[in-house]
This record gives C-alpha cells, sequence and structure tokens, in this order.
C-alpha cells in the first residue's frame, strides 16, 4: 500500500480532528436525480467492486498513539457492502422539498468512526417514478474532484453496459489485506510526524500562539509554515454580514439550474472564467438578499475551495481562499470586473497561507487550539463557494440514466455554501444554509436564482438555435476515463 494510502496527509488529519467541533464537519454529500429505481442487486455488485478499486470506501481510521502525529487507514475486517450502500423510500409521490428535507437529516447525521467514512443511499418514491442517489462521504476520504474521479468506477455510458472485465488478483489481494500496523510501527510513524517540524518552528509556532502581538516580530526568514500560520492568524476581522451573524446545526438545503452554455457565454464575453461568473453571481445574490431585508453591505467575505490536484496528487488536493467581495449595489458587468481581480490575487495568496502549510502545524498542536483557531477563523467569513468539474456526456448507474446532480458542500461554520456541479449542458447548484444565520432561505435561493439568470442574459445569442451538439452521439463520445475533462 502507497505512503499517501496508509496514513493520512496533514490536511486529511486536520480535517479529521476539527470534527471535535460539530460546527467544523467535512461531511460533504450529492444528491443524484435518477430517471427510475436502479437495480439494487447490480449497485452492490458496482459498488463491492468500486470498493476493491477505491480502497479508502474498505478502510477505516486508526488514530496514531496518543494522538501524536497522523491517524492511519487500516482495512475495516467486518466490511459489509451494504451497511455502506442503503435503499429507503419517501412515501410516493415524493417532491424534491421532501428530498432535500430527508437529505439534509442524512448528512447531519455523523459517520460512525469504526467503520469506513461513506454511505450510498438509494431513495425511491419521488415523483415521476423516479429515484435519487445521495452519496454522502467524509472530506478525509477524498475532495470534491476527487468524488467524480471516484464515480469513474461505478457509473456507466450506457444503461445496459454488460459484463465488467475481471480484476486483477493483486487489486484485490491489495484491497482486502485487512493487515494493521503493528504498535512499534505506529508509534514510529507517529515520532515521524512530530519530528517533520524543527524545534526553531515549533518554538516560533508556540511562541505566536501565546502572544499574537508577536506576529510582527517574525523576520523574512521564517519558513513557510509559519508564513501560512501567521497569514490565517493576521485575518481576525470578522465576518462583514449585519444579518448573517448567528450560527447553529440547523441545516436547510435549497437547488436550482442554470444553463452551463449560457454562463459559460456570458463568462467568456466579459473576458473571464465561468468560476468568476459563479462567484459574481454568488455575491450579486448575497448584496440583493442584504438589500432587499433593509440591511446593504458594501462587501463580504467568501471563501472559495482551488484544485491543487495534479497527476500525482493523492485522495486530497485543495486549498481554500478567502477573499472580499464587493456585494453593494452596482451593474453586474462593474461587479464581474472587480470579482475577476480579487479572484486573481486570491489564488496568489492561497499559497502563502495554504491549507497544507496550516495543516503542518496543526499536528503539533493540541487539538482544543486547533479547533478554537479554525472557529476563529470560520468566523470571519460570510459565505463559502466551490466549482466541481462534472460530465459532459450522459451517465447511468445500475440500469438508471442520471438526471440532475446537486453537490451539498460543508459549511464549516459559515453562513451557507453554494456549490456548482456541470452536468449535460447544465450547472446544477447546492445551496446548504444555516438556517440561524440565514433567516429566509427561501428568500437567498430565489436573490441567487434571479443573479444566475441576470449573468446568463449576457451570454452572446445563439445563431444555430440549439446548444452545442450534444456529447455521447456515437461520433463524439469519448471514452470514459475522460468524460469529466469535457465538462469546461
Amino acid at each position: 500500500m502507497a505512503d499517501h494510502e496508509k496514513r493520512m496527509s496533514d490536511t486529511e488529519s486536520l480535517m479529521w480532528r476539527l470534527e471535535k467541533d460539530p460546527h467544523l464537519a467535512s461531511t460533504f454529500a450529492n444528491i443524484t436525480i435518477l430517471d427510475r429505481p436502479p437495480n439494487m442487486d447490480l449497485m452492490y455488485a458496482r459498488m463491492e467492486r468500486t470498493s476493491l478499486l477505491f480502497p479508502r470506501l474498505r478502510r477505516r481510521v486508526l488514530p496514531a498513539p496518543g494522538n501524536l502525529g497522523n491517524p492511519t487507514w487500516v482495512d475495516d475486517p467486518s466490511f459489509d457492502i451494504r451497511y455502506h450502500v442503503r435503499h429507503i423510500s419517501l412515501s410516493e409521490p415524493g417532491d424534491m422539498r421532501q428530498l432535500l428535507d430527508l437529505v439534509t437529516l442524512l448528512v447531519a447525521d455523523p459517520f460512525d468512526r469504526s467503520r469506513p467514512l461513506w454511505h450510498f443511499i438509494i431513495v425511491d418514491g419521488l415523483s415521476g417514478g423516479r429515484s435519487a442517489l445521495v452519496q454522502k462521504l467524509h472530506h478525509t476520504v477524498t475532495d470534491g474532484q476527487g468524488g467524480v474521479e471516484l464515480s469513474m468506477h461505478y457509473l456507466d455510458l450506457q444503461r445496459e453496459p454488460g459484463p465488467l472485465p475481471a480484476l486483477d488478483p493483486a487489486i484485490v489481494n491489495a484491497a482486502t489485506d485487512i493487515s494493521s500496523p503493528d504498535a512499534t510501527e505506529a508509534l514510529r510513524g507517529a515520532m515521524t510526524d512530530s519530528l517533520r517540524l524543527p524545534l526553531s518552528v515549533l518554538r516560533q509556532v508556540r511562541d505566536v500562539l501565546a502572544d499574537p502581538s508577536l506576529i510582527g516580530t517574525i523576520g523574512s526568514s521564517t519558513s513557510a509554515t509559519i508564513k501560512g500560520l501567521i497569514a490565517q492568524l493576521n485575518e481576525t476581522d470578522a465576518a462583514r454580514s449585519p444579518l448573517w451573524t448567528s450560527r447553529s446545526l440547523r441545516r436547510r438545503l435549497e437547488t436550482t439550474r442554470i444553463s452551463y452554455h449560457d454562463m459559460r457565454g456570458a463568462a467568456k464575453a466579459m473576458n473571464g472564467t465561468l468560476n468568476t461568473a459563479f462567484v459574481t453571481a454568488a455575491a450579486h445574490a448575497a448584496g440583493k438578499y442584504h438589500q432587499q431585508l433593509g440591511a446593504p453591505v458594501e462587501s463580504l467575505r467568501a471563501s472559495m475551495a482551488i484544485s491543487t490536484r495534479t497527476e500525482g496528487s493523492g485522495t486530497n488536493a485543495f486549498t481554500l481562499a478567502r477573499m472580499l467581495v464587493p456585494t453593494s449595489e452596482m451593474p453586474l458587468p462593474e461587479r464581474f470586473a472587480a470579482v475577476n481581480e480579487i479572484l486573481a490575487a486570491a489564488r496568489e495568496g492561497s499559497a502563502s497561507g495554504s491549507l497544507e502549510a496550516i495543516a503542518t502545524v496543526s499536528t503539533v498542536i493540541p487539538t482544543s487550539v486547533v479547533t478554537r483557531l479554525a472557529r476563529a477563523q470560520s468566523e470571519t467569513v460570510d459565505f463559502a463557494t466551490s466549482n466541481v468539474r462534472g460530465a459532459g456526456v450522459p451517465l447511468y448507474v445500475a440500469g438508471s440514466k442520471l438526471l440532475e446532480n446537486y453537490p451539498v458542500g460543508p459549511l464549516g461554520g459559515v453562513a451557507f455554501n453554494v456549490t456548482l456541479m456541470s452536468y449535460m449542458g447544465s450547472l446544477d447548484v447546492g445551496i446548504n444554509i444555516d438556517e440561524a444565520a440565514v433567516e429566509s432561505p427561501a428568500l437567498l435561493r430565489d436573490s441567487l436564482v434571479e443573479s444566475l439568470r441576470e449573468m446568463s442574459s449576457y451570454a452572446p445569442m445563439r445563431t444555430d438555435n440549439a446548444a452545442s451538439p450534444l456529447p455521447g452521439d456515437a461520433a463524439t463520445q469519448p471514452t470514459k476515463r475522460r468524460w469529466w475533462q469535457r465538462s469546461r
């Protein structure tokens, strides 16, 4: 087993430890609407196979001795696919609101930490004979883009794909090896983690945490790790919203859809990217929300997940950028231009204050201190955004066709998280809301719908009266390995 498969990375270890504070839970999900109930026997078999190809689905977390160092992934000797793949139903005919309320409860339910950290739940009973697949994953298993790549193992390009080739016995043996590290190996790994930082760096961490006023005395020769910590500690300005001041564990999910082609066309017309269009629409909606409730605000602080994935990346490869986005009343193109510059600066700044740098330091800080710091930092952010690259071709699972894909991003202590996923010419948007912060979730959703439509109106007029030829035609259908890359 490769080392990154045996042991959590620093970032994964940080997310694992932060869950001591339930407000900082990192569980995320995806709600996939299916055209009909899937074949459950086929679903069980397919996910059993997927667990062999993606072994973290078969592994549980073993904490390091004395919580010194990063936890280890070990195989679960009692792994049972039917515990992780579940089958329930709404009272027919169920509607989208009932499904979203059910998913809110499913996602909020903590994982059993003695088992692998995932559940796939098939929900039957939706109106029109449809079903839903709720994919619930702990962030230590993989990130959003990694979840898309994981789905390549259980999704098909045809409704009836035929039998799959047998797996290499070496893959099966490696995935079902239930041996755990002995005490000596575990202690060696923990000591290695604790000794990665020089004593001088540890002293600096201790001194800065004990007295933040010492931040100004840190010299230019300070390590990148300490600079990352300082960049985070320097950001102490409270979140800007005069309305979103409370936080709770009460959640509400909302969804909407918009044309991928129109949003991309509008972004290109304004000399920016789809990401810029998305963040601009979110800021525009947040501004509208405050204006309509009589509390206009000049700017809000948003966070954005930025993928750092490369060919050799592990299962989690991302960092978080924070930025002030303009939310006062202004023409949308003017807001777009401002956000375009802000995003460029945020991407550059995310390197020095990277999540990985902070995570490295956190391995030698008590969990109580880590959660306190993280909670303080989350209180500086009003809302979170993320954009996950999806598929541009029709996809199927266990004989059912995927119709819609709504991502559910973790809140992590902010007022709401709005996450975007592209699929078959649409952008499916999931809005995860803290009800104590956002007292009118329907108004927030309506504001976002209006802002997305306004953004789309800036797309150049089509002359072909249709979207681009649907990918999936025999002449254009890509290999399965590439489908998710066609979405941009």
